[in-house]
């Protein structure tokens, strides 16, 4: 297992970007979201993904140098078209939007049409949180969810994110797909050859199965529950946004390089004093978090969290050690390192 430093991460991947020609706010924030996203531990969403982004962006599913236009029509709705940017410039660029019009109406939201799938929402969620302010945020995807009653997947695997302030420390921030386990996730225990739990996947049938090679969909979480969730998902980023929806979405690995994927992405940014005061608000967060934290676990060593807690934990233990890259995203870095002559730098 190799390691790398965050900073030198962070160095690497913004030389690639820029590289193959992304704008600067394109590579500062595709680089922060994919980086960040694996010094938090969220490997199947992180730096693994950098060679395929790079692939998309050279064929032309990726548009890495995108005139982002907003329109408005009504005073703290806006929809943004990304004009086939990457997700996470898009994603950054709504939050951003959606803070202005926060400041002046206490909430703003933003719907994004024309985009790509912007990895872990948590990377635009949290900077609106660490800014102050409490956001909702969602994006769909090609079929991946089992269909409730069905035995083909329509919605995508549709992750639900929520973040919130929480004064000095880390904000809160729930994010988490509407399946048991992302399709990344999948297809890294197919590469380890690790069996699934089950319930996890099923089969071309329905029928669960606990191989990875023979998933044809992922299963919900709470049965009909997480298919609820997700079909909710696809109003807001398919539906809502006027692009395609369910079955329509393109997937993202087996469609060619060249074909754009239309997806959505919704977002929700909104003040925290809008009941009581800022300073009311943080008290109570602490004091919520407290309590949480406070429950007393099943075993010892297993300690009763919040979301986020764990990603927090290991972006401390990652910043001082390294972020592990395992021998796959090694070597595929490694191809780019030398066909760009950018050079890698690992930790002794």
């Amino acid at each position: 297992m190799k390691k790398i430093s965050y900073e030198d991460l962070i160095i690497f991947t913004k030389t690639i970007f820029k590289k193959i020609g992304l704008d600067k706010f394109s590579m500062e924030s595709v680089t922060l979201g994919l980086c960040e996203t694996s010094l938090r531990g969220v490997d199947s969403h992180g730096i693994r993904l950098l060679p395929h982004y790079v692939e998309s962006a050279l064929k032309g599913r990726k548009n890495p140098r995108p005139k982002f236009k907003f329109k408005k029509k009504y005073s703290s709705i806006a929809t943004l078209d990304a004009d086939n940017g990457f997700g996470h410039s898009a994603g950054m660029k709504a939050i951003d939007y959606c803070i202005k019009l926060a400041n002046q109406h206490g909430i703003g939201l933003v719907l994004v049409k024309n985009s790509s799938h912007p990895g872990a929402m948590a990377s635009m969620a949290l900077r609106a949180s660490r800014k102050g302010y409490s956001c909702l945020a969602f994006t769909h995807s090609n079929p991946l969810m089992l269909s409730f009653n069905g035995v083909d997947p329509l919605f995508g695997t549709n992750p639900i994110c929520f973040s919130c302030p929480n004064g000095n420390k880390e904000p809160y921030c729930l994010d988490m797909a509407t399946t048991l386990i992302s399709w990344n996730k999948l297809l890294t225990f197919r590469k380890t050859r690790k069996k699934l739990e089950n319930n996890m996947g099923a089969n071309k049938r329905g029928q669960n199965t606990i191989n990875p090679n023979e998933v044809d969909s992922l299963l919900p979480i709470g049965n009909y529950k997480g298919y609820g969730l997700a079909s909710m998902i696809e109003i807001l980023c398919g539906v809502m946004t006027g692009m395609p929806f369910g079955s329509n979405c393109l997937p993202m690995y087996s469609t060619p390089m060249d074909k754009k994927r239309h997806l959505g992405q919704f977002y929700m940014v909104f003040k925290i004093d809008g009941a009581i005061s800022r300073k009311n608000f943080i008290r109570r967060m602490n004091e919520f978090s407290t309590m949480v934290r406070s429950q007393k676990p099943r075993r010892r060593k297993n300690k009763v969290m919040l979301p986020n807690d764990v990603e927090i934990l290991e972006s401390k233990k990652r910043l001082k050690k390294g972020i592990p890259l395992n021998i796959e995203t090694y070597n595929e870095l490694k191809i780019l390192s030398n066909k760009y002559n950018v050079k890698l730098n690992l930790k002794k």
